[in-house]
């Protein structure tokens, strides 16, 4: 079941960065760096995943897109990281993707103006209650020796992105308009209002006929990932009738307004399950107390054997010679 889940995971997100816009604000929102501005992210291309590597072909976690920068393209690697706890090795797995999508683009012959390798942005993007922190650089993970041998330590990094991180760090902004930067208070939302907050943001920021595919790709994460996980136990709507973003919106600002009768509806049921409970244990311990005065009756006028008084009253023959033992002290 717990695979299930995690590659339910997976595929949403999957399909919400099969979309250019996400990938876009993931790069100009979390990557703080200069180089990202000359970026033309009208070019923005997904790569096919059908490599001629094996080792990368049956790989269903991952996204490659390619983007102009200058003249020559950057390729960036999306490594989509969900679960419970952090791969420590994390930095060793990168190095090996990377080197993989290298050989694939050198059997490709692709190549930049000036015949070299074109550059690759590898990400991890995580999701995890607990926070990342796994080695980013393969070099941390390996001995240094002295003498000259650290000349040939392996030095690469990858660029973390620790959902929870971010949405706790104190220079966060909910005013961020930004499409990834919703998924993630989404995923980390405070309470039912502010998860609505942000459903009714995205539902104005996609409203574009153009932006059915990336609508459609949040509905089927919102109720494949997010309502699951953040209410599990809640009765959900079906939406198999529900095509686009507004109407999850809609239908889930009725459902919340319900949420905290039901909450309380639920909290009066469990109050009674919990008084019957006690009432059937007063009962069997009033009965069993009967029983053991009984017992001790018989035991008084000393006619009855053990193994005849526990037929007669339905205790065992141990609890008898227990009281037995009892009354004498």
């Amino acid at each position: 079941m717990a695979s299930k889940i995690h590659n339910r995971h997976d595929h949403s997100y999957k399909l919400l960065f099969s979309h250019p816009e996400m990938v876009r604000d993931l790069l100009t929102g979390f990557v703080k760096e200069a180089w990202v501005e000359q970026l033309d992210f009208s070019t923005l291309e997904k790569v096919s995943g059908s490599y001629v590597t094996e080792d990368l072909r049956d790989r269903e976690d991952d996204i490659i897109w390619r983007v102009r920068w200058g003249d020559d393209w950057l390729y960036v690697y999306l490594l989509l990281e969900f679960q419970s706890s952090e791969d420590k090795h994390m930095a060793v797995r990168i190095m090996t993707y990377q080197g993989l999508l290298y050989q694939d683009l050198i059997r490709q012959e692709t190549f930049t103006p000036s015949g070299k390798l074109p550059p690759i942005l590898p990400i991890v993007l995580y999701n995890g209650e607990k926070r990342w922190t796994a080695a980013q650089n393969v070099a941390e993970l390996v001995e240094r020796v002295p003498g000259g041998l650290e000349r040939y330590r392996p030095d690469m990094a990858y660029l973390l992105l620790d959902e929870g991180a971010i949405v706790n760090d104190p220079a966060w902004s909910d005013q961020m308009r930004n499409v990834a930067a919703a998924l993630f208070r989404l995923e980390h939302n405070r309470d039912e209002q502010d998860m609505l907050a942000v459903l009714g943001t995205l539902v104005e920021w996609l409203k574009a006929p153009e932006q059915t595919g990336l609508r459609r790709a949040f509905v089927v994460w919102i109720r494949r990932v997010l309502l699951p996980s953040r209410a599990p136990e809640m009765e959900l709507p079906e939406f198999t009738d529900l095509q686009d973003l507004h109407e999850v919106h809609d239908m889930l600002a009725e459902r919340i307004k319900k949420w905290p009768e039901q909450w309380e509806e639920r909290g009066r049921q469990e109050g009674r399950q919990e008084g019957r409970r006690e009432e059937r244990q007063e009962a069997e311990r009033r009965a069993l107390e009967e029983k053991r005065a009984t017992v001790r009756h018989l035991l008084a006028f000393g006619v009855l054997s053990d193994e005849q008084i526990a037929e007669a009253t339905g205790l065992s023959v141990d609890e008898i010679a227990k009281l037995r033992i009892e009354d004498k002290h």
